[in-house]
C-alpha cells in the first residue's frame, strides 16, 4: 500500500452512492457528488459553509446545514476543502453565521484578546 501523498489513485478522496435513499440529499451540486463526507467532520467546528442556527427541543444550539454543498461537490475538491479546515480547528461558539470565511482557515480563529494598556 502506497501513502496518500506518493499515489496516483485518488479514490480514497470520494465516491457517489446513487443507491442512497437520500440521493441527492443537497441540491446544487455541480462536480460529481462526493458521499464520503455524508456527515460533515465541521459540523461542530467554525466553516465557510453556508448554515443555519437552530435551537433544539431540549435548548441546545445546532448548526443546519442543509443548504451546504461544499463536503459534496466533488471528489477533490471537498477533499481539499476538508483537509483544509480540519488542520486548524476552531469549535463552533453556537453563534450565526454573520459572515463567509476565506478559504484560509487561520483567519476563522477568534481575533486574539488584547491585553490592557499599561497605564
Amino acid at each position: 500500500m502506497e501513502p496518500k501523498d506518493t499515489t496516483t489513485n485518488e479514490a480514497y478522496k470520494g465516491f457517489t452512492n446513487s443507491d442512497c435513499p437520500f440521493y441527492p440529499c443537497h441540491p446544487g451540486v455541480k462536480r460529481e457528488f462526493n458521499c464520503l463526507f455524508c456527515y460533515c467532520p465541521l459540523s461542530a467546528l467554525e466553516c465557510p459553509g453556508n448554515y443555519q442556527v437552530f435551537v433544539s427541543a431540549n435548548g441546545v444550539k445546532r448548526k443546519d446545514c442543509s443548504a451546504c454543498t461544499l463536503p459534496h461537490d466533488g471528489y477533490r475538491q471537498s477533499w481539499g476543502f476538508i483537509q483544509k479546515w480540519l488542520e486548524r480547528p476552531v469549535h463552533w461558539r453556537g453563534l450565526p453565521q454573520t459572515r463567509r470565511y476565506p478559504a484560509n482557515p487561520e483567519s476563522a480563529a477568534p481575533d486574539p484578546v488584547e491585553p490592557p494598556a499599561a497605564g
